[in-house]
C-alpha cells in the first residue's frame, strides 16, 4: 500500500532472473533507505533461492503477487516489458510505486496503459535509464543540458551479447533475442540525448547487420543527432560513446561505476519523487514516450527489409 511516510521505503522485487540476481536484489538488500519485502519469481525455486540470499521473504503464483504487493510501498520489476506492463498496472492499482525496467513495453498501448494507470492512482514512478541514474553520468548529462548552442550529437551503443563465443546470461533472454538493441539499449541513448537537445521531432530509421539499428533524429532545438544500436557486434567493436558538438566545442560521456550504483541512485530518484509528490523526469509518461519513438523506429526499419 502507497505510504509516503514509511521509513524504510519497503519494496518488493519481481523476478529472479539475472538481472535480478546481479543488480537489483543486491541493490535494494543493502540501500539504507529500503527494505526489501519480498521476492516473487514464476519459479518457486528461484523465488526461494533469491530471498534466502537477502534475507527476505519468497512469492510465487498469482496469489504471491498480490500478498507481496499487499506488504509492499513499492515494486520493482526485473521482467521482460510486455509482462512488466500488465503488472505495473496492477502494482499502481494497489498503490504501489514503481520502478520499472526499461522499456516499459514493447507497445504503445502497453505503455500507454502503465503511464495512465499511475496517474489515476497518484503513484510514483521511475524507469531505470542506466546512464540518467549513474553519478557520473547522470551530472554530465545535466550539465550538457544547461549549455546553450549544441549543433549536432552521435551516439554509438554496440553490444556483442549475440557474437559468435559470447557466454553472456542475457543472451538467454527471449525478448531481447526477438527485439534486438533497438529496444534493449536504444531507451539508453535516447534518454541522453532528450534532455539535452530536446524532443524528437522527426525521426528516420534504417537496418544494419545483424540486429543493428541506425537513427537519424531532428530534435526540438533544432539540433540533430545520429544513433547506432546493435547487440551483435564483434567483440573487438563493442562499446559505448555519446559525443555533443557545439558552440563550445566538444563533449563526451564519461565511464560510470556499473549498473548496481545507477540502479541504487534510481531508488533514490522513487523515494524522493514518493516524499515530494514531484514526478521524476524519468517516470512512466517518459517511459511512454520512448515505447512511442522505438516503436516508430522499428516499423521504418521493418519496412525496409
Amino acid at each position: 500500500m502507497t505510504t509516503a511516510g514509511t521509513t524504510p521505503l519497503r519494496i518488493g522485487l519481481l523476478g529472479t532472473g539475472p538481472w535480478a540476481r546481479n543488480t537489483q536484489a543486491p541493490a535494494l538488500a543493502a540501500h539504507p533507505g529500503v527494505e526489501l519485502s519480498g521476492v516473487w519469481g514464476r519459479r518457486a525455486e528461484a523465488a526461494d533461492a533469491l530471498a534466502a540470499a537477502h534475507g527476505t521473504r519468497a512469492y510465487t503464483g498469482e496469489e504471491g503477487i498480490d500478498a507481496l504487493l499487499e506488504t509492499s510501498d513499492a515494486v520493482a520489476f526485473a521482467l521482460p516489458p510486455d509482462v512488466q506492463a500488465p503488472l505495473a498496472v496492477r502494482a499502481a492499482e494497489a498503490g504501489c510505486h514503481l520502478l520499472m525496467d526499461k522499456p516499459v513495453a514493447t507497445t504503445v498501448a502497453g505503455a500507454r496503459a502503465v503511464a495512465g494507470a499511475a496517474e489515476k492512482a497518484g503513484v510514483a514512478s521511475v524507469v531505470f535509464c542506466t546512464l540518467r541514474f549513474a553519478p557520473e553520468t547522470a551530472a554530465w548529462i545535466a550539465e550538457q543540458a544547461a549549455v546553450d548552442g549544441w549543433f549536432t550529437a552521435r551516439a554509438q551503443w554496440l553490444g556483442s551479447l549475440y557474437a559468435e563465443g559470447s557466454t553472456s546470461e542475457y543472451a538467454d533472454s527471449p525478448w531481447r533475442r526477438e527485439k534486438g538493441g533497438l529496444w534493449d539499449v536504444g531507451p539508453h541513448a535516447l534518454s541522453v540525448l532528450i534532455p539535452v537537445l530536446g524532443d524528437v521531432e522527426h525521426l528516420t530509421a534504417a537496418r544494419g547487420p545483424a540486429d543493428t539499428t541506425h537513427l537519424i533524429l531532428r530534435h526540438s532545438s533544432g539540433a540533430s543527432s545520429t544513433v547506432t544500436l546493435g547487440l551483435s557486434a564483434p567483440p573487438g567493436a563493442a562499446g559505448v560513446e555519446i559525443e555533443f558538438r557545439g558552440e563550445r566545442g566538444t563533449a563526451s560521456i564519461p565511464g560510470w561505476d556499473g549498473a548496481e550504483t545507477a540502479f541504487r541512485g534510481a531508488v533514490d530518484a522513487l523515494a524522493e519523487a514518493v516524499r515530494t509528490g514531484v514526478p521524476h523526469a524519468c517516470d512512466a509518461r517518459f517511459g511512454l514516450h520512448l515505447t512511442e519513438l522505438l516503436v516508430a523506429a522499428e516499423t521504418q526499419a521493418q519496412a525496409q527489409a
